[in-house]
Order: structure tokens, then sequence, then C-alpha cells
């Protein structure tokens, strides 16, 4: 690592095949698998796509632990019952290029629609609030050898991923999923060694990162997407983030990627989060100030369009790796524009119908970037410009009336 390092300056973590670039494709949730909840030729073309487009490191969309526990409808799943040589393949072809791929795993919690679960379970029987708890269901509060059952799963999944030929994992630790709600003091309200305190409502997730690195071993990177904050007045709050950012990094976690916000209070889409200055990013003022705490290398995901900010952002040290998501989403190839002239950028404006309401009932925030996907994993060439009649379009073909049910965000 150099002490100016530019776009294209390799990152060399503790473990692992060094990332050839400071360039990173953030979890974006796809909803591309099949019938079985495997990968099938859609991610493979995705993800060899983004590779060929020169990221230097890419994390999956979030791969659920529990096939009984989904956070959506087309969510790709790893346990016992998965198709293992279609993660082989899929790890395969998102890695040409010399692209490092990681599985993103996660949980969901008590994030799961009503019409995929009627009691999901979570650290307390606390339901979501700000009008959430209409669409999703009072969770049953876990018990104990639940739980542990579940850091399970986690170890069995990230197992797997090393195992059919993944470079690294990423546990979801953010945005209001089953992590995050066991760290949040406005869901997890337990009396026993799993709340309470801050340092009992963190063991879940030391516990997750114990059990994966026993099963990975010790020179297989493990890394963990954590919310700066939660963005609520009783929910997880910067002081408490960087008290965990200081115990992972005492664990050994190989890279901390920062965003913020959940399902409550939708940070990580620009909602309450604001650009740093003229920065860009939304979370790169608590990089500045979590950098003292941590010498672990940080990903900043969130705002960033333009590459003279990444530069900044890169040279200021607030950050090692520049996450994207919605500007990949649109322009697969972002990252050869930005390596060959680091002042290009790309423009992202809104989606939108004119119809609020609409927009609203859609997610078209969200929805209209999987139609970005879906064009890149049916082998069609991008479409930065594309009509968001079109995603009003294809959601509903795809999913009829659940089209107005409730969106991974």
């Amino acid at each position: 690592m150099t002490s100016t390092p530019e776009l294209n300056t390799e990152l060399r973590l503790k473990r692992g095949a060094p990332i050839k670039n400071r360039l990173a494709k953030s979890a974006m949730s796809e909803q591309l698998g099949n019938g079985e909840h495997n990968p099938d030729q859609r991610l493979f073309r995705l993800y060899r796509t983004w590779a060929e487009g020169g990221i230097g490191l890419a994390m999956t969309g979030n791969v659920m632990i529990d096939r009984n526990a989904l956070g959506e409808p087309k969510n790709v799943v790893l346990d016992e019952q998965s198709d293992f040589d279609a993660f082989r393949q899929w790890a395969s072809e998102g890695q040409v290029n010399a692209t490092r791929l990681w599985m993103q795993i996660n949980h969901p919690g008590k994030q799961i629609p009503r019409f995929l679960s009627r009691e999901p379970v979570a650290p307390s029987a606390i339901p979501l609030g700000r009008g959430l708890e209409k669409l999703f269901a009072t969770p049953r509060e876990l018990a104990d050898t639940e739980i542990r059952d579940i850091i399970s799963r986690f170890a069995f999944a990230a197992g797997k991923a090393k195992e059919t030929g993944f470079s690294g994992v990423q546990i979801h630790g953010a945005h209001g999923y089953l992590v995050s709600q066991f760290l949040s003091p406005r869901h997890n309200k337990r009396t026993d060694e799993w709340g309470g305190s801050p340092e009992n409502r963190r063991r879940f997730v030391l516990e997750v990162y114990q059990a994966i690195r026993d099963t990975v071993g010790p020179d297989f990177p493990v890394g963990i997407k954590l919310n700066s904050a939660d963005f609520m007045k009783d929910g997880f709050s910067e002081e408490e983030s960087m008290d965990v950012v200081r115990a992972l990094s005492e664990a050994g976690i190989d890279l901390i990627e920062i965003s913020g916000g959940t399902y409550e209070a939708p940070a990580m889409t620009g909602f309450k989060a604001k650009a740093s200055n003229e920065r860009e990013a939304y979370f790169l003022d608590y990089a500045d100030a979590v950098r003292r705490h941590t010498d672990v290398p940080l990903m900043v995901t969130g705002g960033f369009r333009s590459g003279s900010a990444m530069q900044q952002a890169l040279e200021s040290g607030a950050t090692d790796l520049v996450g994207l998501a919605r500007p990949l989403a649109v322009d697969p190839a972002l990252p050869q524009s930005l390596l060959k002239d680091a002042g290009a950028k790309l423009a992202i404006k809104r989606p939108t119908t004119g119809l609020r309401n609409l927009d609203k009932a859609l997610m078209l925030d969200i929805t209209y970037y999987e139609s970005h996907l879906a064009r890149h994993a049916n082998g069609r060439k991008p479409k930065p410009g594309l009509s968001p009649w079109i995603t009003v379009a294809s959601t509903f073909g795809a999913m009829g009336l659940n089209a107005f049910k409730p969106r991974r965000a």
C-alpha cells in the first residue's frame, strides 16, 4: 500500500490475494435466484460483466443462510440443500480479469415480509415501526438454542463459500437485518447474555465471526458490512458502532464496509444521510472518526459518483476501498472509465414516473436498479437512460400484485 493510493493502486489485506485496484462493488439484491434458490446463468453472466468491467472486488448480493428465512422471494440461499456446483460456476465467472468475488451472507431476522413469513424471528418480539408493522409480522423472540443454530449456519455458509471458490465472505451486519437487530438497543431488549449491555448486544456478531473463522481457517478473508448508525434516536449509535469496530478489529476482521440505516430509516439510499460537505459519499465523516480506532482496511459505500471525489477520499485516508452500487448497476464498465480518467463521473437522477404514489408503491428506488441488473444478466447492453416505465411494466409482469409488497432496501 502506498502512502498516497490512487484508484488503480493494489490493496493487500492481512489475508487472501491482493485486490488489484481500489474500486469495489457493494452488495445489491439481484433477485435472480432460481426456483431452488441457486445461482444460474443469469448471475454467472451478471458477475462476469462486472468483472470484465474492471472492478477490483465484488460483493455478491445477500446470500441467505437459511431457506426458511428469506428476505425476498428470489434470494439465493447457501445451505445443505444448495447446488454447490452452481456456486462454483458463479465464483469462477465472477473472478475473470483478476477480480476478487466475496460472498455476502445474511439472515433477515424480522425483516421478512408477511407474505413470506407470518412468524419471523428476532432477538426480541418487537415489531418494526413507522408503519412497517403492517407489512412485516411481529417476530418471535429467539431461544438460546436457535441463536446458536443460526451462528452455525453462518459458519456453514462461509465454509461452503470458501470450498466453492469465492475469495472471501462478508457478514451483513447492517441495514436492520438480524446481526444489526442484535446490535440495536431499539430492537434487542433481551436480559440474557445476548442483550442488555452493549457488550452483550455485540456478543452475537463476535460469535458469528469466530464461528466463521474457526470454519474457514486462518488464511481466508472475512469482512463485515456495518452500520455507522441506525439514524434513529433509540437505535444503534455512532459511539456504539465504533466500539463494535474496535472489538471486531481485535478479533481479527479483515475488512469493514461502512454503511448506515435500516428499513425504518433507509440512510443507505440517501434518506437522512447527507454527503460529507463536498465529498459526495454519505459516511466519510464517520470513516474519518473511526479510522482513529482501527487499522483494519475500510470500505465506504453510498453517494460516490465522480472519480475526483473517490480519489480525494483515498488520499484523505478515510477509506481504502471505494464502494459502488447503483453506478455499477447503470454502467458495469464504469471502473474502466475511472481507471483511464480520474475525472470521469456518472450522474444518476432519482428515478420517477412522475406519480409519487406509484413510485412509492413499487419502491422504484430499488426496482429501477434491479431492472438494470436484469438487463445485464440477460446479456443486453447497458442503457443508462432506461425509462422508469420499463421498470413498472417488468415489475408487474414478473410479480403481479406482489409488486406492491415490501422489498429490500
